[in-house]
Formats: C-alpha cells, structure tokens, sequence
C-alpha cells in the first residue's frame, strides 16, 4: 500500500510535541519550543517529567500512550513531534488503540532513535510517510545544519536527498522500492511484536546506530538476515555509525554482512546519530542512485 505524504507545514500551525521514551533535559526541551515557534508555529507548553521509579522513563507507559494519543488524534495538531529517544517506545505500542489513531487525518510525525519502534506501526497502520529525523529536545536543535534540513522536511520537503560528504557507494546501480528500518537495534527489538509488520517487498532499507561495538552490529544484521528481514530488500543506505566504533571497523561488518546481497548499497548516507542529519522519509516511494549517493523520493 502506498502511504500517504502529510501536507507540509504552514506558519500558524499548530503542532504537538511528545515524550513517548526518555526524559529529555528541561533546557533542550526549552530551547527546541522555542525553535519551533520561531519557526511560526503554534505548540503548547511541555514539562520534562519522569517515571517516579525509573529515571530513564519520561513518565508510566500509559501516560506516555495517552500523550501520543491526545496528539495524534487532536484535529487541529498538524505534525506530532518526538522530543527525544532514549528507552520506552516499545513499551506502549500494546497500550495504542491503533484502529482508533489510524482515523485520524493524515498528519507530520517526527523522531529518531528509540522513536524507529513507533514509525514500525504508526506509518504502516495510519497509512503515512513518517520523518526520522532531528529531535527537539536533544542536542540537535543546537545544531544549525541538522535543524535546517527537519525545517526543510517539515515546510517544503526536497524531492531529492544527497547523500553527505563522506557517502560511499559500496554496490553500484539503482534501485526504486519503500523506504524502510531506522536505528538497527530497535529494528532487531521488533521482531516478532505483533503489530509490527514486515518491511514491505522491494523496501530500500535505511539503517543506522550509535553506541553499539562493531560485534554488536554483526549480531543484529546476522540475525535480521536469519530471520528474513532482508530477503525483499532492493537497496540499502547505511547513516552514522556514531560512538560505535572505529569507523573501518564498523564498515568491515557492514560490508562482511550486507554486501552479498547484492543490491545498490551507500554507506554513511548522512542520517541518524550524527553532526548535520539529514531528515529522512520512512514509508516513503523513492529510487535510490547508489553511484551518485541520491535518493529521489515521490512527494505525492
């Protein structure tokens, strides 16, 4: 099924900002508000609250739910942002009323990270392209390149994404298919969870990580490709790979595991934990150019 793409913002909209996982630092949450009405929109006030048991929770499961819930399906929110990642998204997807959310309008919805076990069901449910992308209350909003591309993603969406200064092509060719994945631990995190679907036939898959040594990477993508994840894939772009590692390190894993596929492949694309991110489209109809490091993607 193809997937629609939410309109893009106007000033004056009204958007909502979660915590759906972790507590993000009051200052970060401040100062990405702050952006954001800079940018004309209209959103309400957000306190960095925390789970009384356990500190890297943003608050229980069933308020971070409801949270989610009161914005996605509030008719004048036009983009639901995530503040940050962190830990907990897993934790209430069984706690969605997913028929219910899958109701509501088409609208924007933004994050990254621990956030990828969202887009697994929220995009294919809702039926919409998601945005993985910079988080407002992280370190990003002090990041003014990473910020331009979330604003350019949100009000006026490229239709082409180039590939960052240090793109390599690890298999050439082109490829067309669904964008599809995240940040490749949660992926692994959402094997086998019900709602979670399988990326679809012909995906181009977008992975990335942080924190998680070079063996590590080879647990996750040796498992993904025992249980099938990969078997539909057209194309691969690999992002960041940030505190993970030496780099040739961790590429010796990438091309060790991924590589034998065969499929058009770009390593170190210019997404995820990293200076600069760009903000990427998952659900999104796109042709990858694995020798030019280019991904064209169908806004409509």
């Amino acid at each position: 099924m193809i997937r629609a793409w939410p309109r893009p913002l106007r000033p004056g909209d009204r958007v909502a900002v979660v915590l759906p996982a972790g507590p993000p630092p009051q200052h970060l949450l401040t100062a990405g508000l702050d952006l954001l009405r800079s940018w004309g929109l209209r959103v309400d006030p957000v306190e960095a609250t925390r789970h009384p048991r356990l500190p890297y929770l943003a608050a229980d499961d069933a308020a971070r739910a409801e949270q989610l819930r009161a914005a996605w399906c509030d008719p004048e929110v036009a983009a639901v942002l995530c503040g940050r990642g962190g830990y907990g998204a897993l934790r209430v997807l069984d706690l969605l009323d997913w028929d219910e959310l899958s109701t509501a309008p088409p609208r924007l919805f933004v994050g990254a990270s621990d956030i990828t076990a969202l887009h697994s069901v929220l995009g294919p449910r809702c039926g919409v392209v998601t945005l993985f992308g910079a988080m407002v209350a992280t370190d990003a909003v002090h990041d003014p390149q990473a910020v331009e591309h979330l604003r350019r993603a949100l009000f006026d969406p490229p239709a082409v994404l180039r590939g960052g200064p240090q793109a390599s092509t690890l298999v050439g060719g082109r490829a067309t298919g669904t964008t599809a994945g995240g940040t490749l631990s949660l992926v692994v995190s959402t094997l086998g969870v019900d709602a979670v679907p399988p990326p679809p036939d012909g995906a181009i898959v977008l992975l990335e990580d942080v924190t998680e040594a070079p063996y590590r990477i080879d647990h996750f993508l040796t498992h993904l490709l025992r249980a099938g994840w990969f078997d539909g894939a057209a194309g691969i772009v690999l992002g960041s790979w940030q505190d993970c590692g030496p780099q040739q390190a961790v590429l010796d894993v990438l091309v060790d595991r991924l590589v034998p596929l065969g499929v058009p492949m770009v390593a170190e694309f210019g997404f995820g934990h990293c200076r600069g991110q760009l903000t990427v489209p998952l659900g999104a109809e796109v042709e990858l150019d694995a020798d030019a490091a280019t991904l064209t993607v169908q806004l409509q």
